[in-house]
């Protein structure tokens, strides 16, 4: 590069001398530079006697298309300085669920107080709560607890609620004000669907009750939605933490809260060799929300 900007700006002053004092350089490094474009390009650019220096017609040619090239790299070159300043480092946080008003607010004043790192959102899908934060695709997760993964750190734990059956609008259990667990057995429920480990689908897709009554499934969803479509065509009942329920009132679902499950609860997660202050930070803006809104 330095070769060719020499070269550019002998084209414009045809003096080795004004071209050295444009580039802050001497009139011999000014040669040298030439030179080693010259050898570099196997034919001479220019031809210089004692009062002129002259481009030969190699080196017009040269200049032609070379001009606009080089114009064109230096105009990106500025244009990226001027957006890396300006430029934002992503966080990039997964939600398995919902993100209801207290997150949201959360995500707001985090970024007031960070003006250089924005959130970006990603849906996980219901059945795949750690993947994507294991695999280094997102730096954080809001995912539903039991968390066992021995990669992932368990930052913050909240909205820790009885879980709620999702059934129909008709369905004789719509009416009522709670359900014990034991009840399950009395309706087919739709798994949740995908790779989650093993404990994590006992605790949110039981095939049991807790007193050992298997409980009957029927069908599958990948996500909240795929669930309730399901629940809402009479297809069976769908377990989901009380923050997801709350957010996902319809006028043909209903949900129960069911005693005797171990309680729904978020926590925040992410990779123990992926821990930053911006996650940290991250986490505290999601507390301090939390606190406000309780």
């Amino acid at each position: 590069m330095r070769e060719i900007e020499c070269f550019l700006t002998l084209a414009e002053e045809l003096h080795f001398g004004r071209t050295g004092e444009r580039l802050c350089i001497s009139q011999s490094r000014v040669s040298q530079l030439i030179s080693a474009l010259e050898r570099r390009m196997g034919a001479r650019l220019v031809t210089r006697t004692s009062r002129r220096v002259q481009l030969t017609e190699f080196g017009a040619d040269f200049l032609v298309s070379l001009a606009p090239a080089h114009r064109a790299l230096v105009n990106v070159v500025e244009e990226a300085k001027l957006r890396a300043r300006d430029a934002t480092t992503p966080l990039r946080v997964g939600f398995q669920g919902a993100i209801y008003d207290s997150i949201a607010r959360a995500i707001r004043q985090f970024e007031l107080q960070h003006p250089r790192t924005s959130v970006h959102i990603r849906e996980l899908p219901l059945g795949d709560p750690f993947s994507d934060v294991l695999a280094g695709r997102i730096d954080a997760a809001v995912v539903l607890l039991p968390v066992e993964e021995p990669e992932l750190v368990t930052g913050l734990v909240f909205s820790r609620q009885p879980q709620t059956l999702a059934v129909s609008v008709d369905h004789p259990f719509a009416g009522a004000g709670e359900l014990r667990a034991e009840q399950l057995a009395e309706i087919t429920l739709v798994p949740i669907t995908g790779p989650a480990p093993d404990y994590w689908r006992r605790a949110h897709s039981p095939r049991s009750t807790p007193g050992g009554v298997r409980i009957h499934t029927r069908g599958g969803a990948s996500t909240v939605q795929e669930g309730l479509s399901q629940v809402a065509s009479h297809r069976g009942g769908l377990l989901l933490c009380a923050a997801t329920a709350a957010y996902s009132q319809r006028a043909d679902i209903a949900f129960v809260p069911v005693h005797g499950l171990p309680d729904s609860a978020l926590a925040l997660v992410w990779r123990d060799d992926n821990e930053s202050p911006r996650v940290r930070h991250f986490a505290s803006a999601i507390e301090m929300a939390l606190d406000r809104a309780s």
